[in-house]
């Protein structure tokens, strides 16, 4: 569950009018789609009326269409392809990046924040494309106002929120929401979440927002959608710091990013193509909304200094983590001597000596130890056989790094705390990087009543102390077995959900070829038959009037007779442009045979159904249709039908539509009928 703060006084901060939120038009079009009869025709017109948000809705649209497609360039298709809440939700994100790009909060920079959120609007599309989590468009919009609490907080408290910036940037060690929370009762990640919702996003959109806030370790189950979701807004966040951050500074943030997107299953050479896309992507998104970004070069090139970093890491980076030792494995050469290394015997340093020849390949070791004397020794010991280790000394901060640095192997020295260590143990293993993790014991008892207790714990192996550099050695050599194994099973998991996911696209996709009608783009009789079914059992339970409609083009076998059936299909497709034109966003229209049409209206009853029809036949009646050198006016005949008592079936509701458009070509075609007894508009 998302943390929440109070109710009442998030009304209070909605009164006030100070919470950052939508003008002009993105305001009327969040209010126009807030209604449930609005028409895509109506929608366009107010978009129209802003060329600017009409550039920045088309390249969206034209974002998430696919290859092989053709490019979109009108409003009416990118609404088509975007849907109503994408559009909604973009209106607001544009409005508000353009009428909040500067305030009175002096330490907050409007500038790189906006940067950073559109770099993290186009990430999060990119990575939630690539996996399959949720819709581009609507991930786009998730990205750019994941963060929109911090904008909050510097526009209601300009003066209160600058000092909080200025603590946190001299007390770096504690967290922004802290620091936050202590001031105004409330964190950014909070009143974000909260905004969100209130401005209708899906919850399981908010959930990751709130959730991906503090980089830290996902908590939400394997393969769920909350979890993809909310990794990839911490790989998006760190795609912005990475992106605004000086380039001598980068590789840090480049080792972050790639751990972050391994979460993911990215490997290395997918991580460098989706930057190298965003960042041209961002550079494109900035031009047209005038915010700032810059050329990036290419990140392969990033990647192999930050490869060559981790093997030399600088004073610098050692001294940003005071609490731990952090290094890198050393050539076997550089054994540890007596000199160099007073805490290890002469028993130790001839087993170091055999260890060194040992040829084993690089695995990450976390030593939880806080005694030198242990540490030391072992730490030269794994060093000069070849692996990755860290030192934490401190309990407190072990289970938090291990979660961070995902060690293959933990060795934890059982006397860390007072209670043994079992805190630590069920911590990690309470998580999902925890549960592969090979752990290791250091410890002085080697009782029964102890070693049932800590494999019980889900310790993998007890070593006593004091320890013996062979027998450790061995025993690593068993979890390196292990440690492979369940990185082979993730690989080979993570191989059959790809294969799964790329089969359920393209299920989805013969799907939608086989519902849909290729000449007009309207679904077919098939999938019409499905929602119908859909729709009048939610009209059971609900108790909600359904009505259909079925159209029919008046005089079309002798269009096709005098001009052929190439005129016929540009006929039938104009048709269908200017109907769309005029239905509404919950309706389902479909090419049912012919020159025949059918159309569902939920939630309407008779006399509103009459009104839909009578738009229809009027734009059909209204429409220029023109076919090479032939310039036709056409007409329609519709019959209608609302669910009563008498109508006990969906067949049965079709029929009494088609009823009504048998009483309407006999009353000289071009008008709307019903076979119920309820007054019907005629044509002209």
């Amino acid at each position: 569950m998302t943390p929440t703060i109070d109710t009442a006084r998030f009304e209070q901060l909605k009164a006030s009018n100070d919470l950052p939120s939508p003008k002009g038009v993105a305001l009327a079009i969040m209010r126009l789609t807030s209604q449930d009869d609005v028409s895509m025709a109506e929608l366009a017109r107010i978009i129209r009326t802003d060329p600017a948000f009409v550039g920045r809705l088309v390249k969206a649209a034209n974002g998430v269409i696919g290859y092989g497609r053709r490019p979109i360039a009108s409003v009416q298709d990118a609404l088509t392809v975007l849907g109503m809440p994408a559009v909604r939700t973009m209106a607001l994100g544009f409005s508000l990046m353009t009428n909040y790009k500067s305030g009175a909060c002096e330490a907050f920079d409007y500038s790189r924040y906006w940067s950073a959120c559109l770099v993290a609007a186009v990430t999060t599309q990119a990575v939630c494309m690539r996996k399959r989590a949720a819709a581009p468009d609507e991930t786009y919009c998730l990205g750019l106002l994941a963060r929109v609490g911090e904008l909050a907080l510097a526009t209601l408290y300009p003066k209160e929120y600058a000092g909080v910036l200025r603590e946190f940037e001299a007390r770096p060690e504690r967290e922004l929401t802290q620091l936050e929370t202590a001031r105004f009762g409330m964190n950014h990640a909070e009143l974000g979440a909260a905004m969100l919702a209130d401005w209708g996003m899906p919850r399981v959109f908010t959930e990751a927002a709130y959730h991906s806030d503090s980089l830290g370790d996902c908590r939400f189950p394997d393969g769920s959608r909350e979890r993809t979701l909310t990794e990839a807004l911490m790989v998006a966040r760190t795609m912005g710091q990475l992106c605004l951050t000086p380039e001598a500074a980068r590789p840090p943030v480049m080792r972050r990013l790639l751990q972050l997107s391994s979460r993911l299953a990215f490997d290395e050479k997918t991580t460098i193509d989706l930057c190298d896309d965003v960042a041209r992507e961002w550079v494109d998104w900035g031009s047209l909304l005038n915010v700032s970004a810059e050329i990036l070069p290419p990140f392969e090139h990033l990647t192999r200094v930050t490869q060559a970093d981790e093997i030399a890491p600088t004073v610098v980076e050692a001294a940003t983590q005071p609490a731990m030792v952090n290094v890198v494995a050393v050539a076997a050469s550089q054994a540890a001597d007596p000199a160099t290394n007073p805490a290890a015997t002469s028993a130790q340093q001839e087993d170091m000596s055999v260890a060194a020849a040992v040829t084993t390949p690089c695995l990450n070791v976390l030593l939880a130890c806080a005694d030198d004397a242990v540490s030391a020794p072992l730490k030269q010991l794994l060093l000069n056989t070849g692996y990755d280790v860290a030192i934490v000394c401190d309990v407190g901060m072990a289970a938090e790094y291990a979660l961070d640095y995902e060690p293959d192997i933990m060795i934890v020295d059982w006397r860390l705390t007072s209670s043994g260590g079992e805190e630590f143990v069920g911590a990690v293993r309470g998580t999902r990087i925890g549960r592969g993790m090979f752990v290791v014991i250091l410890s002085d008892r080697n009782d029964e009543e102890f070693m049932v207790r800590v494999y019980g714990l889900g310790v993998d192996d007890v070593l006593p102390m004091p320890v013996s550099p062979r027998l450790l050695l061995a025993r690593l050599d068993a979890g390196k077995r292990v440690t492979t194994l369940h990185s082979e099973i993730e690989r080979d998991r993570e191989e059959i959900r790809h294969f799964a996911a790329e089969l359920a696209v393209s299920n989805r996709r013969l799907q939608e070829v086989a519902m849909m009608d290729p000449l007009t783009g309207f679904p077919n009789r098939r999938f019409f038959v499905d929602r119908l079914l859909q729709e009048w059992a939610a009209s059971t339970r609900n108790k909600r009037p359904l009505s259909c409609v079925m159209m029919d083009v008046d005089n079309f076998r002798a269009i096709n007779d005098a001009y052929g059936h190439e005129v016929g299909d540009s006929v039938l497709r104009q048709i269908s442009d200017a109907m769309r034109q005029v239905l509404r966003a919950h309706d389902v229209v479909a090419r049912t045979g012919g020159d025949e049409f059918l159309v569902m209206c939920p939630d309407t009853p008779l006399e509103a159904a009459q009104a839909c029809a009578e738009r229809l036949r009027q734009a059909v009646e209204g429409a220029q249709i023109v076919s090479g050198m032939l310039n036709l006016k056409l007409t329609v005949s519709i019959g209608l039908a609302s669910r009563d008592n008498s109508i006990g079936d969906t067949e049965a509701l079709v029929r009494r539509a088609e009823q009504g458009l048998h009483l309407a070509k006999q009353a000289g075609r071009n008008r709307v009928s019903s076979s119920q007894p309820r007054p019907h508009a005629a044509g002209a």
